[in-house]
């Protein structure tokens, strides 16, 4: 079945999500992008989905206005565009991609990146995982 072209391009979606994660890193609101971009915050909101597409220009402002190069946008797409057809078990990037791009995995990875002891960084890590083992072992 051919794809439905009003349907967001994986591509598009993957920008949009490198977008929303940038944002989010920096603690800055769609509303606050948006006046950056000149836009309203809805047009971010559908860049950030991959509704909309973002133009090169724009996509250029974007980039000096989150402080990354604009190939930051593009990190990791040709996993997103790429759909496997199989079980990938070696592969992590969809399950860090999809970490990344919640609230929660954003504010950890911050916290985290603020450690700067690697005795205390090991120390959480084994605090997680003995957290998540115990988890699964509840189910």
């Amino acid at each position: 079945m051919p794809p439905n072209p009003r349907e967001p391009n994986p591509i598009d979606r993957h920008v949009g999500s490198r977008v929303r994660l940038r944002r989010q890193m920096m603690e800055m609101s769609q509303e606050k992008l948006g006046e950056e971009l000149g836009v309203t915050f809805q047009q971010v909101q559908k860049y950030e989905r991959g509704a909309n597409r973002i133009g090169a220009g724009r996509l250029w402002h974007l980039a000096r206005v989150l402080e990354v190069p604009v190939s930051f946008f593009y990190d990791g797409a040709t996993s997103t565009a790429q759909q496997p057809t199989g079980f990938a078990e070696g592969d992590q990037t969809p399950i860090v991609n999809d970490f990344l791009q919640s609230p929660d995995g954003v504010a950890l990875a911050q916290a985290f990146s603020k450690i700067t002891d690697p005795k205390v960084r090991r120390r959480v890590l084994e605090l997680v995982r003995s957290l998540a083992d115990s988890d699964q072992a509840g189910e």
